[in-house]
């Protein structure tokens, strides 16, 4: 195995640097022409699934702050039990107001920055979870600086912990 040494130094950078950022709504609760449509409704209790439970329509879409996200793109959750989980979507769909998704700028690695939140989860929740229920805002973590290594070392480091969570998923399978 050949191993690589990088000398060079990490820049510090805010999450809204390097990033677009935005988060969803939901439509109307009980407007029947909002649900049970086509549009796959990914909820924060669901950003580590391939699939979801709830559709929305395109009019529900159209009549709410719900936004659309691509399979890959990151998933943060904001709100309640889930609050600091993060994921890259399994899926293409639409988020609520609970996830902020987050696409990096050309030459940033979405899976070094999961890894990256994955890391700072506990220091994120202890020093900015609010409200009773436990929710985060999104101007929070788009003011959060990490350290930024070059993009080739971005992509090592991505690859090396997604082969890693991988493996664990195919053992936690069997």
């Amino acid at each position: 195995m050949c191993k690589e040494i990088y000398n060079e130094t990490w820049e510090q950078r805010k999450v809204s640097d390097i990033t677009i950022s935005y988060s969803g709504g939901t439509p109307q609760a009980g407007n029947a022409e909002y649900y049970n449509g086509d549009i796959p409704f990914i909820r924060s209790g669901e950003i580590y699934s391939d699939h979801t439970e709830l559709f929305i329509t395109q009019k529900g879409m159209d009549n709410s702050s719900a936004k659309m996200v691509s399979k890959g793109d990151i998933l943060y959750a904001l709100y309640g039990a889930t609050s600091g989980e993060v994921s890259r979507a399994g899926l293409d769909g639409a988020i609520n107001q609970a996830i902020l998704a987050i696409i990096p700028n050309e030459n940033y690695n979405a899976d070094f920055l999961v890894e990256w939140f994955r890391k700072e989860k506990a220091n994120i929740i202890d020093k900015y979870l609010q409200g009773g229920q436990g929710n985060l805002s999104a101007q929070i973590i788009k003011n959060l600086e990490l350290g930024v290594p070059s993009y080739e070392e971005q992509n090592k480091i991505g690859d090396f912990f997604s082969g890693i969570n991988n493996l664990i998923t195919l053992h936690q399978r069997k």
